[in-house]
């Protein structure tokens, strides 16, 4: 019977049962997030009546035209953009040294507690660490008493305030791709391109980098597109800063203009695309 054939193949390959059992959860999250696209799309061309705040569900490209023609949401999307590149600059800059320490340097229990102190901190709040900076970065606080003596002032609250509490917040997520494309790359290229007389620079710029090319970009989707999304931040350590998420996030709290949020929220989803689509042309996914 065909049925007993199914049957007795699933018990002999567990594998295949497991694997279909897999992939239930994981269509449904691919159907539930291409159908929250979908409706946040649908959502995007219609309109919100200004006078009783109810929605006009009737095709219009009013709030796309809006995005565009406005020169404030042009410089605000800018700005978000930059934010979103400086955080992922620095933290490479700073991933970098660490995991490569980690990786070739580090003995193994060294290595473990470097680990351990890495995750440590995505098991505390986010709320706790933005106020944290928030404290640091303040007048009275801890930046400002330790540059203080030098004569030199804290950033106090702006962008670069936004930059550096989304760098740290985000910093775990370039590491530990960087650590594990490091650990990676045989310690037997580093010592034959030693052999050969390359300094340590140039071994680094010409064996290291072009192997740990991918595991950076993996690390750079995560700060790209966390820090793309995050309005929380800007408003505790921001001041007047405004970034595009918090355009959306006001529009559905404030102005309670759910079809403008909608089309507002395809920024940040489009840039991603963009973003995936130029990093994919450089081959860096196909390494992963």
């Amino acid at each position: 019977m065909p049925g007993r054939s199914v049957s007795r193949v699933l018990h002999q390959h567990p594998r295949l049962r497991l694997g279909g059992l897999l992939s239930l959860p994981g269509l449904w999250l691919v159907v539930a997030y291409l159908g929250s696209l979908a409706a946040m799309f649908v959502t995007a061309v219609w309109t919100t009546d200004t006078f009783t705040g109810e929605i006009i569900r009737q095709f219009t490209w009013e709030n796309f035209q809006t995005l565009l023609s406005d020169s404030v949401y042009r410089t605000v999307a800018l700005r978000s953009l930059g934010v979103a590149a400086a955080v992922t600059v620095v933290d490479a800059l700073i991933a970098l040294p660490i995991a490569f320490y980690m990786a070739k340097v580090a003995g193994s229990r060294a290595r473990q507690v470097m680990v351990v102190a890495i995750l440590t901190p995505l098991w505390a709040s986010y709320l706790v660490k933005a106020y944290s900076w928030r404290i640091m970065l303040g007048d009275n606080g801890a930046i400002n008493w330790a540059l203080g003596p030098f004569g030199i002032h804290g950033p106090g609250y702006g962008l670069v305030a936004t930059v550096l509490t989304l760098a740290y917040l985000w910093l775990p997520f370039m590491i530990l791709p960087v650590y594990a494309g490091l650990e990676r790359v045989p310690d037997s290229l580093l010592e034959a391109s030693s052999d050969l007389g390359a300094s340590s620079t140039r071994t680094f710029r010409s064996i290291v980098m072009p192997l740990l090319f991918p595991a950076l970009v993996a690390g750079s989707i995560f700060t790209f597109s966390l820090s793309l999304g995050d309005y929380i931040t800007v408003k505790i350590v921001g001041g007047a800063t405004q970034l595009f998420a918090n355009v959306i996030y006001d529009n559905i709290v404030t102005a309670n203009n759910l079809p403008f949020a909608a089309a507002a929220a395809t920024f940040p989803v489009l840039a991603m695309v963009i973003y995936l689509l130029l990093v994919r042309r450089t081959g860096a996914l196909d390494n992963l």
